[in-house]
């Protein structure tokens, strides 16, 4: 009896995992670095395929800025899936349960090709009605339905990857993801002038090459991503035969999942209302704010890698009742996300011109875009302590303020901010609402951080 408990030990020790051994500052960098890598490769091919298509023209440019709505409702279902998987995945890892190890990641696969499905019947079916409840332009109208109609119905590639992308995350092999993420956008950039402009032999397809060359980027990342976790992720063993859907986990992981899909589904209504509000001034503002979004992903982008390599340290971490870790991984993941933020502010308030000289603007943009992009950025460096401290809510399990956050910056107050701004007739007035409204969010942030300290990271 004593030896078969020694046999049990030495095997939980053996299967102990980096994230509750290995210093936290090494841990945070080892982890958040490849991700963040890949993540600035992602913001890249979403910038340059912008760049090729504003070169057909401003319109194609407009209509792939206001496909961004539901790409991003895209994202969010394949994002936060995947957090409710990561953090339901690594807790587990950290208390040595297994069993409910493989059934998130099961469950988490399932819910991938649920995800799949609903967009396949948005493509089919609702992109038409998207366009026109957004703008009159017929041609505006083309472009978009050629480009969403190919990334909703093709998304398939785009949720294997978020999902196996996550499975990786949580164990800590967060190199490999870099190698799929890097991989896709690598391909994706290769691809979108060869369709786009009918290169190599291929043909002329212009906005529909941009969506081809992206789900295939998507589709090729996707599978490596399944390869590499059947090859190295030796923490999760997956069954397909035996495999059931449980309510019990799928309802684990959408507690901390579902607040993650709302938070950033937030984010596509408040981008759809912000175009309808811009729209009202010309179709060039919905342009601006369309490559500022993308834009700006090079800044956000490697602080949500920053995260993506912290949760998995915090959740685990709370798991194992490791309360030193857990704060050292939250001071150092604010820092490093403020520092990053900092650069970013930088480099909008002083080259705004030369960034928007990327996308082949005009006069009429530039003399909209270059104020836009130095009032937006004033909110970088509240954002950087808000983002960091809504993903230490998801990890602790509390994602409901997350989402509380959420609401409130982006439908409370950023969109009323900005319809109010717009009565007065200067579309420079409407930038405002986004320093605004990070202002009111961070003041909630800091009171949920006292609420989330007092009931649960001091307890342990």
């Amino acid at each position: 009896m004593k030896e078969e408990r020694n046999t049990e030990v030495n095997k939980d020790e053996s299967r102990e995992n980096k994230m509750g051994t290995m210093p936290v500052n090494e841990l945070l960098i080892s982890m958040s670095l490849p991700m963040m890598i890949s993540m600035l490769v992602q913001a890249l091919y979403n910038v340059v395929d912008s760049i090729f298509v504003s070169r057909i023209s401003e319109n194609a440019l407009t209509a792939v800025s206001l496909a961004f709505p539901i790409q991003s409702l895209m994202i969010a279902l394949g994002a936060g899936t995947g957090v409710g998987v990561n953090a339901l995945l690594s807790r587990s890892l950290g208390e040595k349960d297994y069993k409910r190890v493989n059934a998130s990641a099961e469950n988490g696969i399932f819910l991938a090709g649920i995800n799949f499905l609903v967009f396949l019947i948005i493509g089919l079916f609702a992109v038409r009605p998207f366009y026109c409840s957004q703008t009159n332009d017929a041609e505006i109208i083309t472009y978009g339905i050629q480009y969403l109609t190919i990334a909703c119905c093709f998304s398939f590639g785009l949720y294997t990857q978020f999902i196996f992308e996550r499975l990786l995350q949580s164990t800590g092999k967060t190199f490999y993801t870099m190698i799929t993420q890097a991989t896709g956008a690598v391909i994706n950039i290769i691809l979108d002038p060869i369709f786009i402009f009918g290169l190599c032999g291929a043909p002329r397809l212009g906005v529909a090459g941009a969506a081809i060359a992206t789900v295939i980027g998507q589709i090729v990342a996707g599978i490596l991503a399944m390869i590499i976790n059947h090859k190295v992720n030796d923490e999760i063993h997956l069954s397909v035969k035996e495999f059931r859907p449980s309510v019990r986990v799928i309802g684990q992981i959408y507690t901390v999942g579902i607040p993650s899909i709302i938070m950033q589904s937030i984010g596509s209504i408040m981008v759809y209302g912000m175009n309808r509000i811009l729209i009202a001034f010309s179709s060039t503002a919905t342009a601006v704010f369309g490559v500022y979004f993308k834009l700006q992903s090079f800044v956000f982008m490697p602080v949500f890698g920053l995260n993506n390599g912290m949760v998995p340290i915090i959740a685990y971490n709370y798991g194992a009742r490791q309360k030193e870790r857990m704060i050292k991984t939250m001071k150092l993941s604010i820092l490093y996300a403020l520092a990053i933020m900092t650069v970013g502010l930088v480099i909008f308030q002083v080259f705004p011109d030369k960034l928007f000289m990327l996308f082949d603007a005009s006069e009429h943009m530039l003399s909209m875009g270059i104020p836009a992009l130095r009032i937006i950025s004033f909110h970088f460096l509240l954002a950087a302590f808000g983002i960091v401290c809504t993903s230490v809510f998801q990890a602790l399990g509390n994602g409901v303020y997350s989402m509380i956050v959420s609401i409130c910056r982006q439908l409370v107050v950023l969109l009323p901010a900005a319809y109010i701004l717009a009565q007065f007739g200067d579309v420079n007035y409407v930038w405002w609402a986004f320093p605004i409204a990070e202002a009111v969010s961070v003041i909630l942030t800091i009171v949920f951080m006292i609420m989330i300290n007092k009931k649960t990271i001091s307890r342990i």
